[in-house]
């Protein structure tokens, strides 16, 4: 049946490809219902991206104007392409959240009195910060400054062991710490695993009673440059309504560049390169430093709620079994005459998503499990969407054989290869490698395991949850120029416009990467639908099905 799928399925695309694209490309991007193709192409992707990344759309972010007309876009294009509500019998699941919003940013400071001398770090240029906790008001006056190293807490280590930090400020290095050493047996080396993410460090910190905490940013550690950081806390911090999440927060917490965190050490008579060497032992104790930290903030706090959207095409023999599709639709929205348009982050995913589900609703036969469309919000802020479908999710997730993601594709060209995000999971590595090879492609694992985009993306909560998920896209390996080539523009991207207002949509993109890495995933999707199997995690993953789960 797969090879008989595979077959089709190409000669499916083939005459898609071949199908209006002059038509699709020059239409009207506002227009939802004409000049589309069946299958997975150029033209239509671009036609999608260009209307999610206008200026219209105000950079798509939840509970703004831009959320609705996205919202009604993707509630428009499920329709047209032949979809049914997902979510019983409606298109969107409630999302509520709380938005936390510094006041005054420009005046905050965080002033460090040291034992050798005294400093006074900027909002911005030099830290930024919020309150997690939700306050009005927030305030650490006086309190003394502990250096955590990389903020972990698990079986293989504790940075917090014997600590009370009652009334005390943590300040804690990015990553994890197998990243510096490389070594594959100290957590997973260079790739960074949950226990680096920022999240993690912030709740563990909370967990452990401090009064606040800072990340010390670094470039390489981090797989994004402090621009990136400035800009994801300069407006609204979502976060989920305290009914609805038990987890303790920090009163403040933020992050520092590099060049402040050795001005807060050398206040303290500390060498922080000295530190940060320590912190790589493995038998590094925390040290509190000879200084204290002030800080007041204000913050505006209001209630509101954003929306996931989902379609969903039922199976013909095993309807209540459902493969999921997901991608997330928010971005960073505006700050005044500046719009963060996230074209790439994350308007080509929803754009692969809507070809995917277009390809599926054309193609025959008809898939015999369900499938879903899961248009996820809020993931910019914490993964709060994707954790709010886990937790209410439209179909029994033991029933869920499993997710496949499509976040920031590539718009690059065609590669050699395909890469996997979080390669060697599970058994959907096998699925997507056979895909490949009738593109005669090579699978490989993520070019840039350091930035941690397995844990980033809305698919995390997925595999927590126990449901096998695949995330892939492009990998370096360019047709045209190789690694070389590949590697300028992705690190000319992370650089340049990643979460930054220039992330815009470019007509001179070359989409047929992105087609290429669509069309592998939804061989892998339709594959699934004909199955009773259920794919698993590997021998020796982090996650696993639940015991109940159908093998």
């Amino acid at each position: 049946m797969f090879r008989l799928l595979l077959t089709a399925a190409g000669c499916f695309v083939l005459a898609a490809c071949q199908h209006h694209q002059a038509a699709a490309a020059d239409s009207n991007p506002a227009d939802t219902s004409q000049g589309f193709s069946p299958g997975i192409v150029v033209p239509d992707l671009a036609r999608h991206i260009k209307v999610l990344a206008s200026d219209e759309f105000e950079g798509r972010m939840p509970g703004s104007k831009g959320e609705q007309r996205t919202t009604d876009y993707l509630i428009q294009q499920f329709q047209r392409i032949g979809l049914e509500p997902g979510n019983n019998g409606s298109w969107l699941q409630t999302v509520p959240y709380i938005a936390t919003t510094l006041q005054h940013a420009e005046q905050t400071k965080l002033d460090i009195d040291g034992s050798k001398t005294t400093s006074a770090l900027n909002f911005g240029k030099d830290m930024v910060v919020g309150s997690p906790a939700r306050q009005t008001h927030a305030q650490i006056k006086d309190s003394p400054l502990v250096f955590v190293g990389y903020g972990v807490d698990t079986p293989q280590r504790s940075d917090y062991a014997g600590l009370d930090l009652k009334g005390k400020t943590v300040v804690i290095l990015v990553n994890d710490p197998g990243w510096k050493r490389q070594d594959p047996m100290l957590f997973k080396g260079r790739e960074l695993t949950y226990y680096g993410h920022w999240t993690y460090k912030f709740d563990e910190a909370a967990r452990h009673g401090a009064a606040a905490a800072f990340i010390v940013h670094d470039t390489d550690a981090a797989g994004y440059p402090w621009s990136v950081v400035q800009t994801g806390w300069q407006g609204a911090q979502f976060s989920r309504p305290a009914k609805e999440d038990m987890t303790p927060y920090l009163p403040i917490a933020g992050w520092l560049t590099s060049d402040a965190a050795q001005t807060l050490f050398a206040a303290a008579g500390a060498d922080f390169s000295a530190l940060k060497q320590r912190a790589d032992q493995p038998d590094f104790k925390a040290i509190e430093l000879d200084a204290k930290a002030n800080l007041a903030i204000d913050s505006t706090i209001i209630q509101g709620e954003s929306h996931n959207v989902i379609g969903k095409l039922r199976g013909s023999k095993q309807p209540d079994e459902a493969i999921v599709y997901s991608a997330h639709w928010d971005h960073l929205g505006r700050d005044g005459d500046r719009i963060y348009h996230g074209a790439v982050e994350n308007a080509s995913g929803i754009a692969g998503l809507l070809e995917i589900a277009e390809a599926f609703t054309h193609h025959k036969p008809k898939p015999h499990r369900s499938l879903l469309f899961l248009a996820l919000t809020l993931e910019e802020s914490g993964l709060l969407g994707s954790q709010q479908y886990i937790e209410q999710p439209a179909m029994p997730l033991e029933k869920t054989i499993a997710d496949i993601d499509t976040d920031a594709l590539t718009v690059i060209g065609p590669s050699r290869d395909i890469a996997v995000i979080g390669y060697g999971q599970s058994q959907l590595d096998d699925y997507l490698d056979e895909a490949a090879e009738t593109q005669r492609r090579e699978m490989a694992p993520d070019a840039k395991p350091v930035a941690g985009f397995f844990s980033h993306s809305e698919q995390f909560n997925f595999a927590k949850a126990g449901v096998p998920v695949l995330y892939a896209r492009s990998g370096l390996d360019l047709v045209n120029g190789g690694i070389p080539a590949g590697r300028k523009a992705y690190d000319d991207y992370i650089a340049s416009r990643y979460h930054q207002p220039s992330d815009a949509f470019d007509p001179n993109w070359d989409l047929r990467g992105m087609v290429q890495d669509l069309r592998a995933l939804f061989i892998v999707g339709g594959k699934l639908s004909m199955e009773t199997t259920y794919p698993q995690w590997k021998p020796g993953s982090d996650f696993k099905r639940p015991a109940s789960t159908k093998r």
